[in-house]
C-alpha cells in the first residue's frame, strides 16, 4: 500500500482537480494530500486520513499507513483523524477482489481502488527492439470520480501518470536506497 499511496501523492500533485471537495455548490481545491485509506474493522469501513501524506517520504507513508489502520481496528483512532480526507485509497485486493468499483467518500471528488496483484503473461520490448513474453505482478486500478468536477479525460491522465509511476518503478530515492 505504501508504494500506491507514494504514486497517488504524486499524482494528485499534477492533477489537482482530483484532489478536490465539493460542499454545497462550493468547490474547494487543496493545496496538500490528506490521504483517506480505507480499513475494514469489526464496527464497517472506516477511513482514517494521513494529513499532508504528499510531504512524507516512503518510510513515513508506510509507519502512518500502519499506525491508523492498527488504531482503527483496535477503535482507537479519534473523531478528527476520521475527517478532513481530500482523496481515499480502498485495496478490496487484499480480500481477493480482482477489480471493483468503489463509491466516492464525500465531500471528495475522487477515490482509487486497488485490486488483487495477480501474476500475468505481459508481451515486452528487448533492447534489441524484439519482443519477448515475461510474468509480471499486476493490479487493477478501479477509479470513481465525481463528474461535475472531473471529466474523463482528466481520469485517465491521472490514471497513466499512477500507471507510469507505478510501472517505472523509480522507488530506491524513497526507500533510501540510493
Amino acid at each position: 500500500m505504501p508504494f500506491f499511496a507514494v504514486a497517488v501523492c504524486e499524482a494528485l500533485k499534477q492533477h489537482p482537480v482530483l484532489n478536490s471537495s465539493v460542499t454545497g455548490d462550493q468547490i474547494t481545491y487543496h493545496g496538500s494530500e490528506h490521504l483517506g485509506i480505507a480499513v475494514d474493522t469489526e464496527r464497517g469501513l472506516l477511513v482514517p486520513v494521513i494529513r499532508d501524506a504528499g510531504d512524507l517520504n516512503m518510510g513515513g507513508v508506510a509507519r502512518k499507513i500502519a499506525d491508523v489502520a492498527a488504531r482503527t481496528r483496535d477503535n482507537k483512532i479519534s473523531p478528527d483523524e476520521l475527517g478532513g480526507g481530500t482523496f481515499t485509497i480502498t485495496n478490496t485486493g487484499s480480500r481477493g477482489a480482482l477489480f471493483d468499483t468503489p463509491i466516492i467518500n464525500q465531500p471528495q471528488v475522487a477515490i482509487l481502488g486497488l485490486g488483487a496483484d495477480v501474476k500475468r503473461t505481459v508481451v515486452l520490448k528487448g533492447t534489441d527492439g524484439g519482443e519477448t513474453i515475461a510474468v509480471r505482478s499486476m493490479v487493477y486500478l478501479g477509479l470513481s470520480y465525481d463528474h461535475r468536477i472531473v471529466d474523463g479525460a482528466d481520469a485517465a491522465r491521472f490514471l497513466v501518470t499512477l500507471k507510469d509511476r507505478l510501472e517505472g518503478g523509480r522507488f530506491e530515492s524513497d526507500l533510501g536506497l540510493s
